[in-house]
């Protein structure tokens, strides 16, 4: 069967070759001893060990986790920083063909930016769900539309799953808004955040009362590239398109920065002066966050007290992030996948247990109606609110933008080139060619970039 070579095609390139080995049919009774699952943190470990009944215990150091069968987990483990996961990823999934039995990548986990290379039906690399005998229209019914959407193919097949949707939400300072707004609740705070003229008025009179709307130009992003009418490069074609929402992106970033609304000292996000900016002294009244990054991020770094934070509406509906499932093609253990993705993405008392003891927003539509309306699901955190109740209307009115393999690529160069036309370090038309030049650095076969104005 002809396909893109594998080493290419996960560097986005068009170039077609052959790619050896094809996937062969395993019966339970042949199932492998070592389940191999490619990831970059614990986080899917956890909640594998929380909710999937056939884990018998996982080592100390978590790197094996025993079955009841006395199949082993083996949990290989590399950072995300500077692409660490996915070459050590995309090694052993051109190997795949050739690799031993227990070396054979089994599971692998993908994350929205960059989802779409593993997914491409010519890459090969993620067994169809049906394949498995996962029937996503049956067995996942009550999922999320746009995260079933997220891990299929061009041709709508899916892919992999996730137990995670990662509706986006407004996350605010309560003593803020009483000293600016008189009132903290949540309800009257996202009326004064409901669209963006709106959220420009408001961002007004934080600033009369010395306070930054949002840290960085970066936090609002998601929200403008979410919303995107097109790929950023369409299948086999070698044009990058930056879309008039990402245009969109750029001019407000810089009225606003020009205006005091944002923090010109935090550039960008996953900085030291981005983390200090949740802190008890920072005066940075809002951040943009999904529940992971109200868990992952805003949580560790404020210094004060339980309840000083509550969620709102964003000024615009957006998702940001989320985790796939795999599993990988010529994998020797089909029936373990299966079982784990049904388990992991398919059960809905499952997700509850994960949206209870972890405070994910899952991936099951009606699941996630009843916690917003349930009390038990509240956030000490969050001072007692219950986030779902916020979440869920956003969750069911996202709509995921188009997908290529250029995404995470796109993201991250067409931020970095306009910080510095933010910082004033360069202009608008240098920015233009920085980016240019770095997105066709990093994808040489990129001919030319279509801006929309």
């Amino acid at each position: 069967m002809k396909k893109k070579a594998l080493a290419v095609l996960l560097t986005a390139s068009v170039i077609a070759g052959t790619m050896g080995g094809t996937a062969t049919i395993v019966h339970a009774d042949e199932e492998g001893k070592v389940i191999n699952i490619y990831s970059w943190n614990d986080e899917f470990r956890q909640r594998l060990e929380a909710v999937y009944p056939e884990v018998k215990e996982t080592s100390k150091d978590g790197t094996v986790t025993t079955l009841k069968d006395g199949t082993e987990i083996h949990w290989i483990i590399n950072p995300n920083q500077d692409g660490v996961y996915q070459q050590k990823l995309d090694e052993a999934l051109m190997n795949q063909a050739d690799a031993s039995a227990d070396d054979k990548v089994d599971i692998f986990l993908s994350e929205t930016d960059y989802v779409y290379k593993y997914t491409d039906a010519a890459a090969d690399v993620a067994m169809p769900l049906k394949d498995l005998g996962i029937d996503p229209d049956k067995d996942l019914a009550d999922q999320y539309d746009f995260t079933k959407t997220t891990a299929s193919d061009a041709d709508g097949v899916q892919r992999g799953s996730t137990w995670q949707c990662c509706p986006g939400l407004l996350v605010y300072r309560r003593d803020i808004a009483k000293d600016v707004f008189g009132t903290d609740d949540p309800e009257e705070v996202g009326k004064k955040m409901k669209d963006w003229d709106t959220a420009k008025a408001t961002a007004e009179e934080l600033k009369a009362k010395g306070y930054y709307t949002f840290a960085s130009y970066a936090d609002t992003f998601r929200l403008y590239g979410n919303s995107i009418s097109q790929p950023w490069v369409e299948d086999g074609a070698t044009t990058v398109n930056v879309d008039q929402q990402v245009m969109n992106w750029i001019k407000d970033s810089k009225e606003w920065l020009d205006a005091g609304y944002l923090n010109k000292t935090v550039k960008g996000q996953w900085n030291d002066d981005w983390n200090k900016a949740m802190g008890s002294e920072s005066k940075v009244f809002a951040f943009l966050f999904p529940a992971w990054g109200i868990d992952f991020t805003l949580k560790p770094n404020w210094d004060g007290e339980d309840g000083a934070w509550a969620v709102t509406n964003p000024p615009q509906e957006y998702n940001w992030g989320g985790s796939y499932i795999h599993a990988a093609t010529g994998t020797d253990n089909p029936e373990h996948a299966k079982d784990i993705i049904l388990a992991l993405t398919g059960n809905k008392d499952n997700l509850l247990k994960i949206s209870k003891d972890y405070s994910d927003f899952t991936n099951t539509k009606s699941g996630m109606q009843e916690v917003a309306t349930d009390d038990t699901f509240a956030s000490d955190f969050l001072g007692g609110q219950n986030p779902f109740t916020y979440f869920s209307p956003v969750a069911e009115n996202i709509k995921i933008a188009p997908l290529s393999a250029y995404d995470q690529g796109c993201v991250e160069l067409i931020q970095n080139a306009f910080s510095d036309y933010f910082q004033g370090q360069v202009d608008y038309d240098k920015a233009k060619s920085n980016f240019e030049t770095a997105i066709k650095e990093r994808y040489p076969e990129i001919q030319e970039v279509n801006w929309a104005e």
